[in-house]
């Protein structure tokens, strides 16, 4: 709102709406006076309205013998016609600003998502998207919105103005060409509505197969459906609710700790990096050096488990290491499996 009241243009419509007020008041009182005791504050009023708006019915306050009641009225005419005139200009030139910003961004948004690579695509960003696509900035991951409900998705840009998005519907196939899906990570099918997800995830794979598809289901019959549309991984809010209530109860200090972790400004998450399939096979020790920014919690090779595995375990091509980091730390292990 307050961006709203700071644009040039908005500025120019309310100032001369105030001086527009100004000189009806000006114009009613100098008027009422003139034309005492006969003119009444209607009459007035009419007399201010029709000298501004250059209609010209005749004067309805008789100026015949006033002759600084008529100069009066050139100054009321010549101040009226002048605001009027610049009001209406200043709305036209706001409208058609706004249109070509829009168009300014829509084309510099089409580019930035045509330079992505690995991103992510956030069909829907209602209550569970948003809260998703928070998780995701605070991981510097880049991802596309797309949401066909104006409302929610203005709330999510009133928050976040350089967000990019689409106002289209996340099923079809266009709009998922827009987005980028060629060269996206994962596709997460949020949406508030179970058959919809179902779709949208039948449409990413019949567009790029290998895209992960993440779906959100309200009702678990729908789990089999989803799994069979081609959703890589499903979740039930409901389910997972119910699971992480159990936990509160149970293994309270976990919960605390994964809340803590979650919620803590440095960005600590569990995160996997996987090897390159080029990789040269080496220890831990030489390969990943202590850090305060990561923990190797575990990795996976080949089917099967190493839960804190010793510094002499060698890591093999395309295994993928597991961590406890931040994003400075995940960053620095990518970067050693690359060197």
């Amino acid at each position: 709102m307050n961006k709203f009241f700071r644009h040039r243009h908005v500025k120019g419509i309310l100032y001369s709406i105030l001086l527009l007020m100004l000189v009806t008041v000006t114009g009613t009182l100098g008027y009422h006076a003139i034309g005492a005791p006969q003119a009444t504050w209607i009459d007035s009023f009419y007399m201010t309205f029709i000298t501004v708006a250059t209609i010209g019915y005749g004067e309805v306050v008789d100026l015949s013998s006033h002759p600084l009641g008529r100069l009066f009225t050139v100054g009321i005419a010549t101040v009226g016609i002048a605001t009027v005139s610049y009001l209406f200009s200043t709305v036209v030139a706001y409208l058609v600003d706004a249109d070509l910003n829009a168009e300014r961004k829509r084309i510099r948004m089409e580019k930035q998502v045509a330079e992505l690579r690995g991103h992510y695509i956030m069909c829907g960003i209602g209550r569970v998207g948003s809260n998703v696509a928070r998780e995701l900035l605070k991981t510097r991951r880049k991802f596309v919105v797309i949401e066909k409900d104006r409302t929610a998705l203005d709330a999510w840009l009133e928050h976040h103005p350089h967000a990019l998005y689409l106002h289209e519907d996340a099923a079809d196939d266009d709009a998922l060409r827009k987005a980028g899906l060629a060269h996206a990570a994962g596709v997460f099918a949020v949406t508030g509505d179970d058959g919809h997800n179902l779709m949208i995830a039948l449409s990413v794979k019949l567009l790029n197969p290998k895209a992960r598809v993440v779906a959100r289901v309200h009702d678990v019959r729908n789990t089999d459906k989803a799994r069979r549309a081609g959703a890589d991984e499903i979740v039930s809010p409901d389910f997972t609710g119910g699971m992480r209530i159990a936990s509160a109860m149970v293994r309270p200090h976990v919960v605390s700790f994964m809340d803590q972790m979650l919620h803590s400004d440095e960005g600590l998450r569990v995160e996997e990096v996987v090897v390159p399939g080029d990789f040269t096979p080496c220890a831990l020790a030489d390969l990943v050096p202590t850090s305060r920014d990561y923990l190797l919690v575990a990795t996976h090779e080949r089917g099967h488990w190493v839960f804190n595995p010793s510094p002499e375990h060698v890591v093999q091509p395309g295994a993928t290491l597991v961590l406890m980091a931040n994003p400075e730390g995940v960053e620095q292990v990518q970067r050693l499996l690359a060197d």
